[in-house]
């Protein structure tokens, strides 16, 4: 099913990359909480050569201050020319040109939500991973810019009689681990962290989502000139300063590898439970 239209992410994207001072502290703080993630692997593991996908300039310095050598890829030119990397390659989430094995570690942030295929893109990133290589991976779900997807369909229903997809669909949190574990990962991991954002207007939430290249490209999008006082009125229902939230399901999940635990094969265990219980 394509539900995305992807000329129009790599457009945004780069328009966005002239504006993307304007969002750089955002696209900071969701990468740095993410890639804090690498402080609860054992002391032991260290990791040599890692893909930034989509990283917009903010996961790709965070990596190379571990010391680890970044491939940095987006679907952007113009905005992996400024992923800030040891390589940069133009390439499209839902065709990874690399062969199998050749990384330890990938890191995706805030960049999976624009994608078609998802599950074909996390087995992708596995097959790229070597075996017991790490996927760090972070993707806005459900409750996501909730406020200003409400404010849009009630605005546009009672002016136009009907509502126009202007906001991108997002998971459900408890989705996310079984779509790790289809895509063949192993011991997938994943939590909630919320970001509140404050806005002194609501033209300041629409610029930042622009610089952020995150508007609207869905298929189905209206491409027409919108209703005039749309987005007036929207922005009206959402009064003067406003709060957003930015949801963000924190996946981590590992490449397979003979060396990681397995559950026991159901019934080998030595212990009755009734004993432990008491009963």
């Amino acid at each position: 099913m394509q539900v995305f239209d992807r000329r129009a992410v790599r457009l945004h994207r780069d328009r966005a990359a002239a504006l993307l001072p304007r969002v750089a502290d955002l696209l900071r703080e969701c990468a740095e909480r993410l890639v804090e993630r690498l402080d609860d692997v054992v002391a032991e593991r260290r990791f040599a050569r890692a893909l930034d996908l989509g990283g917009r300039g903010a996961v790709a310095p965070l990596l190379r201050a571990r010391g680890i050598e970044v491939v940095s890829v987006d679907i952007s030119p113009v905005m992996a020319g400024i992923a800030g990397g040891g390589a940069a390659v133009v390439a499209d989430e839902e065709w990874l040109p690399f062969a199998p094995g050749s990384f330890d570690l990938a890191v995706a942030s805030v960049s999976l939500h624009w994608v078609n295929d998802l599950p074909g893109c996390l087995i992708q990133l596995r097959q790229a991973l070597r075996p017991d290589g790490l996927l760090l991976a972070s993707v806005p779900v459900l409750g996501t810019l909730q406020s200003l997807r409400d404010a849009l369909t009630e605005a546009e229903a009672e002016i136009a009689g009907g509502v126009a997809p202007r906001i991108s669909p997002f998971p459900e949190l408890r989705d996310c681990a079984g779509l790790l574990q289809r895509a063949g990962f192993a011991l997938p991991v994943v939590d909630r962290e919320d970001i509140t954002l404050g806005y002194a207007d609501a033209l300041g939430l629409l610029r930042d989502l622009r610089a952020a290249g995150e508007t609207n490209a869905l298929i189905r999008r209206d491409r027409r000139i919108p209703p005039r006082g749309l987005f007036g009125a929207a922005l009206a229902r959402l009064g003067g300063r406003i709060e957003v939230a930015l949801r963000l399901a924190m996946m981590t999940a590992w490449a397979p590898h003979e060396s990681q635990p397995r559950p026991l094969r159901p019934g080998s265990g030595a212990v009755d439970l009734r004993d432990v219980l008491g009963s």
